[in-house]
């Protein structure tokens, strides 16, 4: 999802000489694999939007796979990215880098001051660990290479699968299908009180091309929009864009997450980057995508 909507902001800002790889041609975990494409291609510049990614279940389930698969990929990236004399490179990390308690709106400086939601503790350690590399590689070798944060994220080429998708790709299928099967409810996990704060793909995809462009500090960067709203909200949204006219049952056996997970994007708005892309456009658009892809998840 993310390296696509990179691959647009790159093409609608005129970049044709653009070196792609699937995970199917490449696989990132693979040391040698990594070693001779850098070595062949010699890429200028890397964006790292590769991870192994999931929600709560996928995140709580695979947890030896989260941290190991997601360290490699970092590993064999970064490190050759140093050996082949990469001119600049961005990492993509996540908001679960943050303690599950730290102050809102979630700031950089709260890395690290606290302890880590549980059930993504394994993804949230490899993220850190990414971050911590582009500081080291920038210190010990002058690296450019920077970290970017973002918030939840949706959009275009979302993962739909219901045992590995994020809450809002979860949503937008679960009332789908309810809706078609004309089910009276649909059960959503949790209370449906924690907040959350959702980017367009799209927006992220800008936003790395902004600061690939503009910002060569050390420190890391927040991108996200500012706002959050409950998942209970986010749910009736999501139901009103499906058209599914039953009901929300909560299940309260499941576990909720963080409480909050609110990006503070001053630092980002100060050097003149704001999204443009609204939530309820956003999800229609999103469902629009859903549609010309579902048969790949019935």
């Amino acid at each position: 999802m993310v390296g696509s909507s990179i691959v647009r902001c790159l093409q609608s800002d005129g970049y044709d000489n653009l070196v792609l790889r699937t995970s199917s041609e490449l696989d990132l975990r693979d040391q040698q694999a990594v070693a001779n494409f850098f070595e062949t291609h010699k890429p200028e510049y890397v964006f790292l939007a590769a991870a192994k990614v999931g929600g709560i279940l996928a995140n709580n389930t695979y947890r030896a796979d989260f941290l190991y698969e997601n360290l490699q990929i970092q590993n064999n990236v970064i490190h050759q990215s140093y050996k082949n004399d990469v001119a600049k490179l961005l990492f993509l990390g996540s908001s679960c880098i943050y303690p599950k308690l730290a102050p809102q709106p979630l700031r950089e400086e709260s890395l690290l001051t606290g302890e880590l939601e549980p059930t993504n503790e394994p993804y949230a350690i490899a993220k850190i660990a990414g971050i911590k590399m582009c500081e080291s590689y920038r210190r010990q070798y002058g690296c450019n290479f920077i970290s970017v944060m973002p918030t939840n994220l949706y959009g275009p080429n979302d993962n739909y699968d219901l045992q590995a998708s994020h809450v809002l790709p979860a949503l937008i299928r679960k009332f789908h299908e309810a809706k078609v099967a004309n089910q009276p409810t649909v059960e959503v996990w949790g209370s449906g009180a924690p907040r959350r704060e959702f980017l367009h793909a799209d927006d992220l995809g800008n936003a790395c091309l902004y600061l690939m462009k503009n910002y060569d500090q050390e420190s890391f960067v927040n991108v996200g929009v500012g706002t959050d709203l409950s998942i209970k909200e986010l749910a009736e949204m999501v139901k009103q864009v499906v058209g599914f006219e039953g009901a929300i049952q909560w299940n309260t056996d499941k576990p909720d997450g963080t409480p909050r997970k609110l990006m503070d994007v001053s630092k980002l708005h100060k050097m003149g980057w704001n999204h443009t892309i609204d939530l309820a456009t956003g999800l229609r658009i999103t469902y629009q995508d859903f549609l010309t892809k579902m048969n790949e998840y019935l």
